[in-house]
Parts: structure tokens; sequence; C-alpha cells
């Protein structure tokens, strides 16, 4: 159904819910530099919504889950780039978004991994279960032997896995809390660590520990 004023009714539940979480957050007031262009405000505070919950979203996730056209999708996304609001960075093939000033070059590199669907996996099982082997991690997944070596290189060429006499995950409190801050947007594997968060963050992690 669409509205006198032409706006999907559909798209404009979907962008007040996620600009109420927006418009709650520290960014708050984007309305007062926004253009007056119909919408403008509700997108924005949307898209900010959507990324204090969805960090290291991909443009086209952006696009698909909020229900914008790509050209109106663009146009939000460089406006909130230029006033500082959010940062664009570059994962592989994708322009990957967060909130700015949130997370550290390790912890982006981190929330690339986290939005793939194996890699997550293997980062959440090994996170669950320190001594998992690659076999274990092939099961866990139904993914074969090849494709979680495979992804063990990746993740171990950005620095968030060694292969050293096993598999293990690389700064894990760091990596375990942005599972748990986010659990939400990546799954039901991830809420299940997230609901026994407490029992790992009981392991001794050399140091690594942070604070929610």
């Amino acid at each position: 159904m669409t509205s006198s004023d032409g706006v999907d009714d559909e798209k404009r539940a979907t962008l007040r819910r996620f600009a109420a979480v927006g418009a709650a957050s520290p960014l708050a007031g984007l309305s007062e530099t926004a253009s007056a262009e119909t919408g403008d405000n509700d997108a924005r505070d949307a898209i900010t919504g959507y990324l204090s919950t969805t960090p290291g979203a991909h443009f086209s996730k952006i696009r698909d889950d909020l229900q914008l056209g790509t050209g109106e999708t663009q146009h939000h996304l460089r406006h909130l780039t230029d006033a500082g609001t959010i940062e664009r960075y570059r994962d592989g093939d994708y322009k990957r978004f967060v909130l700015a000033n949130r997370f550290d070059e390790f912890e982006k590199h981190a929330l690339g991994y986290l939005r793939r669907e194996t890699p997550r996996g293997m980062l959440v099982e090994l996170l669950s279960d320190p001594d998992a082997t690659g076999g274990d991690l092939a099961d866990a997944l139904a993914v074969s032997a090849p494709t979680v070596s495979k992804y063990a290189g990746e993740l171990e060429e950005a620095g968030l896995l060694s292969r050293e006499g096993g598999y293990t995950v690389e700064r894990p409190t760091t990596v375990l809390l942005l599972v748990v801050r986010h659990a939400d947007s990546f799954g039901e594997r991830a809420m299940r660590l997230a609901r026994n968060a407490d029992q790992h963050l009981a392991y001794d992690y050399a140091g690594d520990a942070r604070e929610f």
C-alpha cells in the first residue's frame, strides 16, 4: 500500500523502526543538517540506526534491508560520510559502513568477516570451542575440509586467525564482544554463543579482555 505522499507503507515502517534507533543514539539530530526533501530525515536516521545494530554491512545489504533505491542509498550514505557520521571502508569487493569513530582497524576487518557466512561460522565455533579442529569446523558448518582450509588462510592473512598448532582466534575477546553486541544481526549460531558469553569471557585470553 502507498500513502498519499507516495511512500510505500512497508518501507515507511522499516525506516521509522531503524530511525527510532538512530534518533536515540548520540548521533541524533541529523534532521537539523538534512535537506528538506520528504523522507531525508527518516532515511538518514534509519541508516544510522541500522548501522548501530548491523555494523560492517555492505552497500547492497543496507539498500535492500531498508528498502531504499540504489541512487537514494548512495545519496544518503555520501551525505552521512561527508558529515562524519559514518565511515566507509573497503573489504575486498565490498564497500562496508560503520558508525564513525567506533571501531579500530582490527575490528573493522573482523566485522567484514563476521558478515560472511562461513568465516563467521568458523570464528563462532572456535570461540565456543577453542580446541576445535578443521574437521570439527567442517562437520559443524556442513562444508568441505578444503573450504575450511581456504577461509582459514583468508582469516590468517587478515590477522584474525593463527594456524600454528591448530586454529586459534586472534584477539578472541575482542571478536567475542563484537559477536555478543551484534548477535541479532549475525544469526542463530551467534545468538547461541551470546547467550553463554559469560562462560567464554571466563577464559584466560592473555590480556585481550575489554569491557562491554
